[in-house]
């Protein structure tokens, strides 16, 4: 079992044992999330700023739930007005990699002895996803109410407290053996665990990848991601233009540019996603900016960055260039929020693949 390097176009590029996840993705916690279009009214009955994302206690969620109904918008696009799948920004972007590019991927944290974790585990499983380092424990797994508005924007409400998650204790020189990425996303929570798997990921020759999480999350604890961010030990960092002006206020200079100029002095790779003004990225003294896909109708922005970052990952993994990343990055982004919910539909990958092939972009070798 491992890895066999190979040099290609001057970069080294890893022949993996195929039982081996080119790229893992380290979740804590599993999470459940209820997705659901609702009328603005229910904003006003839930704490928090409309927009971000914010930990609730249970029967806050509950609450939330509960109320659902009398707030929930028909879509035409969707025969369901809610729908509850597995969540969490990282198995977004793993289960996308897995599904609609085709790399091999896997899994590692926690899930409950509960249904919520028996369906964590099933739908990462259904994606092609490798779960074996997955933790079942006993105790609740984590779920996330996440409310879009009529215009597509989403409000997320998180409960995390009492749900089983992975400890930095329980992580294994063999959980990272062979692979060649970390997927990681920014938790204040979290941080033992986050810099556990970073040092073994390091010792495994494993790069890192990093996203920023939530604004709230970066104004909140915006001192220990810093000090994560200048170990030096995060290869790709993202970040939304939220988090990036959050990142850097107070400085004078809390704009995208100047964010993705602080992020490349200690990541090799920087990205800024912008919405619909597309993406800023930087590797090394090249930077580039590209559009969004004008074509992609907003319906939930639940996953968008999470699937950009799909895409750009498929890309670095297949040696495409930075401009190349980024526009695998906005298809990928677009046909996430054509649908309710951080899962792309069989449907919105077949648009994607159409949008690769019109800019010319390598195609996956999967086919859904």
């Amino acid at each position: 079992m491992g890895a066999e390097t190979l040099l290609k176009n001057g970069e080294a590029r890893v022949q993996l044992d195929p039982k081996v996840p080119l790229i893992l993705g380290l979740q804590p916690a599993a999470l459940i999330d209820h997705v659901a279009r609702v009328d603005g009214s229910l904003f006003d009955q839930i704490p928090g700023e409309r927009g971000g994302s914010i930990p609730v206690a249970m029967e806050e969620l509950e609450h939330i739930l509960s109320e659902l109904k009398r707030h929930v918008l028909a879509s035409a696009d969707d025969s369901s007005p809610m729908k509850t799948m597995a969540g969490g920004s990282v198995a977004n972007t793993i289960r996308g990699l897995s599904s609609g590019f085709g790399v091999n991927c896997g899994m590692i944290g926690a899930y409950g002895d509960d249904e919520q974790g028996q369906l964590f585990a099933c739908n990462m499983n259904t994606s092609g996803v490798n779960v074996s380092r997955l933790r079942k424990k006993k105790g609740p797994t984590a779920q996330c109410v996440c409310l879009v508005d009529a215009f597509g924007n989403r409000t997320m409400r998180p409960c995390l407290a009492t749900a089983v998650k992975v400890q930095g204790d329980e992580l294994t020189k063999g959980d990272f053996s062979g692979s060649k990425w970390l997927v990681m996303r920014f938790g204040a929570f979290n941080l033992e665990v986050i810099q556990a798997a970073i040092r073994i990921a390091k010792q495994q020759g494993v790069s890192v990848s990093l996203d920023l999480a939530s604004f709230e999350m970066v104004r909140n604890f915006r001192v220990p991601l810093q000090q994560l961010l200048e170990s030096g030990d995060i290869d790709l960092c993202f970040a939304n233009e939220d988090e990036a002006t959050e990142l850097l206020r107070g400085e004078g200079n809390a704009h995208p540019e100047a964010a993705v100029e602080y992020l490349s002095k200690y990541c090799r790779w920087a990205v800024v996603t912008l919405g619909s003004n597309g993406c800023i990225a930087k590797l090394g003294k090249e930077i580039v900016q590209v559009p969004a896909i004008g074509e992609a109708k907003a319906v939930d922005a639940t996953g968008a960055g999470d699937l950009f970052a799909s895409g750009f990952l498929y890309g670095l993994v297949k040696g495409l260039s930075l401009e190349e990343c980024c526009k695998v990055g906005s298809c990928s982004g677009g046909s996430v929020i054509r649908s309710l919910g951080g899962e792309v539909t069989p449907e919105n990958w077949q648009w994607m693949y159409k949008q690769m092939q019109r800019k010319g972009l390598s195609l996956p070798d999967i086919r859904n």
